[in-house]
């Protein structure tokens, strides 16, 4: 199995932009699909982004796109995700989690992913 870490959370202000890493341990990352999910307090954790094993195919939430940005670098084993022009209303918990599948489909049910980070937490100041 794989082991997530997150990192590069942080308090950034309305506009500002943040880079969250997953460095990703205990086999070939190049085998599994990633994706970026967050939860806000008081609310249930809700998908991100999500990116297939060799990162030729992304989806985003639609209240992220063409503000984030996920990208992955198998050589190092790790998975980002760039967050640009960022809202209070992104103030969040961010995880990471992956599947061991070379399948590029659509998957945003937290249900989908078999492991996951401990998560990093992103807040936006207005």
């Amino acid at each position: 199995q794989v082991q997530l870490v997150e990192s590069g959370g942080g308090l950034v202000q309305a506009g500002g932009s943040l880079r969250l890493s997953c460095a990703a341990s205990g086999r070939t990352f190049s085998s599994y699909a990633g994706g970026w999910f967050r939860q806000a307090p008081g609310k249930e954790r809700e998908f991100v982004a999500a990116i297939n094993w060799s990162g030729g195919t992304t989806y985003y939430a639609n209240s992220v796109k063409g503000r984030f940005t996920i990208s992955r670098d198998n050589a190092k084993n790790t998975m980002y995700l760039q967050m640009n022009s960022l809202k209070p209303e992104d103030t969040a918990v961010y995880y990471c989690a992956a599947i061991q599948t070379t399948s590029s489909r659509y998957r945003a049910n937290r249900s989908e992913y078999d492991f996951w980070g401990q998560g990093t937490q992103v807040t936006v100041s207005s």
